[in-house]
């Protein structure tokens, strides 16, 4: 057996916690989700701590807040900054990536020279495409193949399921006593709402049960409903490579030692509280799926409340993986949540530092914007110079009654303002915080 176990990231785009049947979710189906968090740990308070595609990817690889690394999309990510393949490829991993980037500076296809391809040993993927049945790649890998055409190689089939064949294909070739880390990125369920034809038949705009938060406004609930009935066909289909995935490891022997972690880069309002798409502070758009089924399985589901951020996935991945956490990390390791032999450390933060530090416009909240989110369920947002919300999230899980303006609440929002200062002066941010 590996010295050290395997790791396997699954992502995609736009995926928020809610979208799923173990969440409660009456339009969707995830057996293969539900079945790890039935068998792992599923933190309930994960959040993208900057929703946006590339502050995440920049932060996930880097274990370094978005002002310390990339702060809006697009934006090129300097390739010098040290990341988590760095790690794992000095202890000996074999490290592949799979799929959608999004750190090279566009929107669109473009090549992506290999000095900027994250030091992965195997790297087959496009910079940033909205086009699930007409999507390239380029790359390299092993057998010597570095392509600099971004047009290089048209996939034949959706998306997910051709980039999800390449995982299994490379699970195929693993070969033990080299560990390995991989990664799938893909792009749904993020929009254009198109999924293969078996999927989308399941879902018709009006059988889906919206948000108690989105607003009986005809132009946001015919279009929140028109996109989710896509939306969720993506995410059946996720679900259901993510179950092949799953097969194909345990067909292989390597589901005894490789931990599986599932995630999005961040999530999608689809009109709760009449706002779509990504980059506002709700937690539609900020809360994430985080499941980890860790190898071999546990014997009963755990639900971890620790405020896991986007800078602690490389981390706590290090630390499943038995490594320390280097110290230009800025995350926290949480594996002592997902592995019981692991030594609890005496101190954990009790909240999640939130960002957003480029003006987004369009159909999102078109201004800068730092928060928190606590662990016991409080959120604070504030624009510069102006709080913008706080809600109690146990009472008030839709966010309909906003505390930040009422004076019966001032000693709560000067406490969690006290603690968002902290997180601003500590990570070196500049933020123009507002009077008490």
């Amino acid at each position: 057996m590996p010295t050290h176990p395997n790791v396997i990231w699954i992502f995609g785009d736009q995926h928020r916690a809610q979208a799923l049947s173990h969440m409660g979710d009456p339009n969707v189906q995830t057996p293969n989700l539900d079945r790890m968090a039935d068998s792992g740990v599923r933190f309930t308070n994960a959040v993208s701590g900057c929703p946006w595609c590339t502050p995440f990817r920049g932060s996930l690889l880097t274990s370094r807040y978005i002002h310390q690394c990339v702060n809006r999309t697009p934006q090129r990510m300097d390739p010098a900054l040290p990341l988590i393949t760095d790690v794992l490829n000095d202890q000996g991993y074999r490290t592949a990536y799979f799929g959608k980037w999004h750190l090279g500076g566009a929107n669109h296809m473009i090549h992506v020279p290999r000095a900027e391809r994250g030091r992965f040993d195997i790297w087959l993927g496009y910079e940033n495409n909205n086009a699930q049945y007409n999507c390239y790649i380029h790359g390299h890998d092993l057998e010597g193949r570095d392509d600099r055409d971004p047009l290089a190689e048209k996939l034949e089939g959706y998306e997910t399921d051709v980039l999800t064949d390449r995982l299994i294909d490379f699970l195929g070739g693993a070969s033990p006593p080299q560990p390995f880390f991989a990664v799938l990125s893909v792009q749904p369920p993020h929009d254009p709402y198109v999924a293969p034809p078996g999927f989308m038949a399941r879902h018709k705009s009006e059988d889906i049960v919206l948000r108690p938060n989105v607003p009986p406004i005809p132009r946001v609930t015919e279009r929140a409903r028109r996109d989710l009935a896509g939306y969720y066909a993506q995410i059946e289909n996720l679900d259901w490579n993510v179950g092949r995935i799953l097969a194909a490891l345990e067909a292989t022997g390597l589901d005894a030692n490789t931990h599986v972690l599932f995630f999005s880069d961040h999530g999608d309002m689809h009109g709760s509280h009449g706002y779509v798409r990504k980059s506002s502070p709700w937690e539609e758009a900020l809360r994430i799926p985080f499941i980890v089924h860790p190898a071999g399985g546990r014997h009963a589901p755990v639900k971890a409340d620790a405020p896991l951020n986007h800078v602690d996935i490389a981390p706590t991945t290090l630390g499943l993986c038995g490594l320390a956490t280097p110290e230009w990390m800025m995350g926290t390791d949480y594996a002592h949540h997902i592995l019981p032999e692991r030594q609890t450390p005496e101190r954990e933060p009790d909240s999640a530092f939130l960002q957003h530090s480029f003006r987004k416009r369009f159909d999102c909240l078109n201004r800068v914007w730092r928060g928190i989110r606590t662990r016991d369920g409080w959120k604070y947002v504030c624009l510069e110079g102006q709080p913008w919300g706080m809600f109690n999230l146990e009472e008030d899980p839709y966010e309909l009654a906003n505390l930040a303006f009422l004076d019966t609440f001032n000693d709560k929002r000067a406490e969690l303002q006290g603690k968002l200062a902290r997180w601003i002066d500590e990570t070196g941010d500049a933020f123009r915080l507002p009077e008490l």
